[in-house]
């Protein structure tokens, strides 16, 4: 296998969970603005929609969206149980959080991530990922360290990732506790740990 990445995006994710299970797999650094992988492919040949993730499997076949991605890394890998059993109502609470972290979290950071967004879109979207945040924080009042029946899965390695931009983005985790706890418990993570320094990021 192979994942195309670009350092600290949401393909951290995949990154982690291909730690996670144990995985035999290779990186590409992509450059997306420029289109290009780290080899000179184009990447578009890879993933139409121009950005990452995306993972070249033993087939020979590429998948890409993100969700689509961890959900088949830990399908591939049902012994270590980082998705629930499909039918179960844990399972549709994996994708009720894999859902909000994509459709609602993560389009949130859109207008701080792009160029040229005006300072008034900036604070605007900080105010939109706070009201996310309120979310997640509530979730986790309860005293659960990961989402989904207490026990680490796909959901909590993807909105690992989204939270923890805020400390590249002036947004102090202090203010939802919970939250912070969360973040430090999973970035502890050996998995997570490795990935990171395999992006450069630690």
């Amino acid at each position: 296998m192979k994942l195309y990445y670009l350092p600290g995006a949401c393909s951290l994710a995949s990154h982690i969970m291909l730690h996670e299970v144990g995985a035999q797999f290779d990186i590409e650094r992509v450059d997306t603005k420029e289109g290009r992988t780290q080899s000179g492919r184009a990447y578009r040949e890879i993933s139409p929609n121009g950005y990452v993730p995306a993972l070249e499997i033993e087939t020979g076949d590429y998948l890409t969206e993100g969700v689509a991605v961890l959900q088949h890394i830990a399908d591939t890998h049902p012994e270590r149980a980082f998705s629930p059993k499909p039918g179960s109502v844990a399972r549709a609470r994996l994708q009720q959080f894999l859902n909000f972290a994509a459709a609602e979290l993560h389009k949130s950071w859109g207008p701080l991530f792009t160029d040229g967004a005006s300072a008034a879109e900036q604070a605007a979207a900080k105010a939109k990922v706070a009201t996310k945040f309120d979310h997640l924080e509530s979730v986790l009042s309860d005293g659960r360290d990961y989402l989904v029946e207490n026990r680490f899965s796909v959901a909590d390695a993807y909105t690992f990732v989204l939270v923890n931009w805020a400390n590249f983005k002036e947004i102090d985790l202090s203010n939802w506790p919970n939250l912070a706890g969360f973040v430090a418990r999973i970035q502890a993570r050996p998995a997570t740990l490795a990935a990171m320094k395999a992006e450069g990021l630690v």
